[in-house]
């Protein structure tokens, strides 16, 4: 029997590189009425965004779909698709929206950003709290945090991600020094 991962919820999670911006949403689906209507629910939601990436993967009729949404061919969906096709996902959707910051990423950095995000997105879909406790766990470190990503198969920009996002909330946490 063949085993395969299904979201448990909606995952969120936000990247930077270079400026840009990258918001990655994913939820579970189970038709493809469902998947193009989150798609069309966020590119509402973030109107003026530059692109709009998807993935998505309904195991009833084997559907796999992606789209780059202008963005350099093979650069932005497919990425995205290729970590729900390496972590055995079905029924599921994943859209990440890209805020342009002025600085061109090229195609190697396209590929890790889309593909990173939607990573993080499958990650906190999965165990919502798995990446903040990963980092922030108690008596742990954020060194030690860091060594059980790396551990777990994450990697350069995800990471930083991670740690960039764990400082904002210490910024932002009212009982942080």
């Amino acid at each position: 029997m063949e085993s395969y991962l299904v979201p448990r919820g909606y995952g969120e999670a936000e990247f930077v590189e270079k400026r840009s911006r990258f918001i990655g949403q994913l939820w579970r689906v189970e038709t493809e009425e469902e998947a193009r209507a989150h798609i069309e629910e966020v590119r509402k939601q973030y109107h003026d965004a530059r692109h709009h990436c998807f993935c998505y993967v309904l195991r009833e009729g084997n559907i796999l779909r992606y789209g780059d949404d202008g963005e350099p061919q093979g650069t932005a969906g497919q990425p995205m698709l290729n970590v729900f096709l390496k972590e055995k996902v079905t029924n599921a959707v994943c859209v990440v929206t890209r805020y342009f910051g002025g600085i061109l990423l090229g195609a190697g950095g396209l590929t890790r950003a889309y593909g990173g995000t939607a990573k993080l997105a499958l990650e906190s879909g999965q165990h919502p709290a798995a990446l903040k406790d990963a980092v922030c766990s108690p008596g742990g470190t954020t060194i030690q945090g860091v060594r059980r990503l790396e551990e777990a198969g994450f990697r350069g920009a995800v990471i930083d991600a991670v740690i960039a996002s764990y400082e904002r909330t210490l910024e932002l946490s009212p009982t942080h020094p």
